[in-house]
């Protein structure tokens, strides 16, 4: 009688998540065995919409990525004499443009000034990962919370956590690179916008998004212990913040730290944001959506109504791909733990009235990816000891989108010399295309509209200087972009 009921709860469940979500799902399963751990975990997508998932375990950074029929065995990313801070709550972060990836993570201990952040990379799909390079040059001060997204062509921007030498007057910081994660600038202050005495939270994550020029570097304020989420807006792909703006305006008196923190996405002139507040007494999840030209917040919307037994919410997050937009959270409810999801795949028409559940069980933290149709949502189980993930489909919504490096093109010889060949696949449109590159700070050199030849584009190369380029090609909505090399020697 017991599987009966368990067998009817599970096919009700399917079909209430597809009903609500129009996404069609696989089983969960686990990445791995309970010996790799499971705090933490975040996912990114790469080119070809196959996730990577990074964690946190026994002081370590481990990586896992998927070949097609299943995860990888776990590898660690850390040096072996170098221990990683990492708990439930925080852990390593991960971001991907198409094949380069890049994983940050905090040297433990964290109080030490001589522990930091540090960021290692990937040019193959995380095949293979660089020797971590340092992040935050802050002589004597003190870092944590890494935090990482990409830029326009794919260079790494960082957010972290910075205070002074004694553990104190916390604040959000951001450096980024100009060539790939080799190296990278120094910070510049992200936070501070509610007053000018304000700190941030001290034991709240952060998370960095950026689309174009505009960064996002969303985080819990510390505002005389008012307790709400903040964004810092930078124009200028993260160089700088000049501004910032409440995302989340309850006036959350607390005297302790929530250890929870924001995630947000720009799509277009929006800013949507996730965040957790316990104003009401009750930590509930919400979510908001804010002008970036106006620089104008609100208090956020209830990602749920009222459930009945409902104890908590916690831990949101969001992604998107295009017009494709989810969020997913976990709660507590009549004494169990569950994992939903908010979805839409058009963010134009808002987030349906009808959540859905992923699983149900020991859930505490997770985290959720989109790319080409497809979604995963990973999560921390920690009745089972592992990192679990979910894989769906859904119908994408056609639109006006980069394709970044898709396989809309290919490029040969690469490294080139004398001429690039610039090969146009068959979904390629034809008609007045577009051919313009740009060197990895974002300056463009070259620009020209070309008639392809048997779907083959010829560029003269001999005259660029030696380095690294981006090359974009683009036909109405059609546009991808490729990395390369120009070595005329």
């Amino acid at each position: 009688m017991k599987k009966t009921i368990t067998l009817a709860f599970a096919l009700l469940l399917i079909i209430t998540i597809s009903k609500a979500q129009t996404i069609t799902w696989g089983t969960a399963m686990n990445i791995a065995t309970s010996a790799s751990g499971n705090e933490h975990p975040r996912v990114v997508t790469d080119r070809s919409g196959n996730p990577m998932v990074v964690w946190g375990h026994s002081n370590r950074v481990l990586f896992s990525r998927w070949n097609g029929s299943s995860f990888s065995a776990p590898v660690m990313l850390n040096p072996m004499w170098m221990t990683v801070a990492e708990a439930s709550w925080m852990g390593p972060d991960i971001a991907a443009h198409g094949d380069t990836v890049y994983v940050v993570f905090k040297q433990s201990p964290e109080a030490a000034d001589t522990c930091h952040v540090f960021c290692t990379h990937s040019f193959n799909g995380g095949v293979s990962f660089s020797a971590p390079v340092q992040v935050d040059n802050i002589a004597d001060s003190i870092s944590r919370f890494p935090t990482v997204t990409t830029d326009a062509i794919g260079n790494p921007i960082i957010g972290f956590m910075k205070f002074n030498s004694s553990f104190a007057a916390a604040r959000w910081v951001v450096a980024k690179s100009t060539n790939f994660g080799t190296s990278f600038s120094i910070d510049h202050k992200a936070s501070g916008w509610s007053s000018m005495t304000s700190t941030v939270c001290d034991c709240c994550p952060g998370s960095i998004t950026c689309q174009g020029n505009t960064v996002a570097m969303v985080y819990r304020d510390n505002n005389s212990n008012y307790r709400d989420a903040w964004a810092g807006i930078s124009t200028n792909a993260g160089s700088s913040f000049a501004g910032g703006m409440g995302i989340d305006q309850q006036n959350w008196m607390l005297m302790s730290c929530p250890a929870s923190g924001p995630d947000a996405v720009v799509i277009g002139d929006t800013l949507y944001s996730v965040f957790m507040n316990g104003a009401s007494g009750t930590d509930r999840t919400f979510y908001n959506k804010s002008s970036l030209s106006g620089m104008t917040g609100s208090a956020g919307m209830l990602t749920t109504g009222n459930i009945t037994g409902l104890s908590q919410q916690n831990y949101p997050r969001i992604a998107t791909d295009g017009a494709a937009t989810a969020i997913v959270w976990t709660q507590y409810v009549n004494g169990g733990y569950e994992l939903l999801i908010l979805f839409t795949n058009t963010i134009a028409n808002g987030f349906p009235a009808m959540y859905g559940m992923v699983d149900m069980g020991d859930i505490t933290n997770t985290d959720v990816a989109i790319s080409n149709g497809k979604i995963v949502v990973v999560w921390e189980d920690d009745n089972a000891g592992t990192v679990k993930y979910r894989m769906g489909t859904f119908a994408s919504v056609t639109g006006i989108k980069e394709n970044r490096e898709q396989d809309l093109f290919s490029v040969y010889p690469n490294p080139a010399s004398d001429n690039l060949n610039i090969q146009l696949s068959s979904s390629f449109q034809k008609e007045k295309i577009t051919v313009s590159v740009s060197t990895v700070l974002g300056n463009e050199v070259y620009s020209s509209e070309m008639d392809p030849a048997n779907n083959i584009i010829s560029l003269t190369t001999k005259n660029f200087a030696d380095g690294i380029y981006f090359i974009k090609v683009q036909s109405g909505t059609t546009m991808g972009t490729k990395k390369i090399i120009i070595n005329t020697k």
